[in-house]
């Protein structure tokens, strides 16, 4: 993999990520921003590969990209906010996943604590 890793892969992730949010009709505004992430090259345990590892924090949200070296991508950034109509419920995250022509994603749901 390039030690540079692609500004228009980047925004397709970071929008993919937005996209999962609105769809419960909530908003994380112009989250997460691509240039914030920090990356690290990993070797992946099973395959041996290296995949480039992306972080955001320092920010209002914590997020993590993972850039696998088959193309396929794994990301998912907090959202921290009531689900619009689950009560009792929170969306802790939202995750997407697959190549980047095509990622698909869901949230990550959490019942507040009694």
């Amino acid at each position: 993999m390039t030690s540079v890793v692609d500004p228009a892969l980047g925004e397709v992730i970071c929008a993919a990520l937005r996209r999962q949010v609105e769809k419960l009709g909530l908003s994380i505004g112009g989250e997460p921003v691509w240039a914030d992430a920090q990356f690290v090259d990993m070797v992946d345990p099973y395959t041996q590969e290296i995949n480039r590892v992306g972080t955001w924090r320092g920010q209002a949200r914590y997020g993590t990209v993972t850039l696998f070296a088959d193309g396929r991508v794994f990301a998912e950034y907090q959202v921290l906010q009531p689900h619009p109509i689950k009560p009792g419920y929170f969306v802790e995250s939202v995750q997407i996943w697959g190549s980047p022509q095509q990622l698909r994603g869901d949230a990550v749901l959490a019942e507040f604590a009694s």
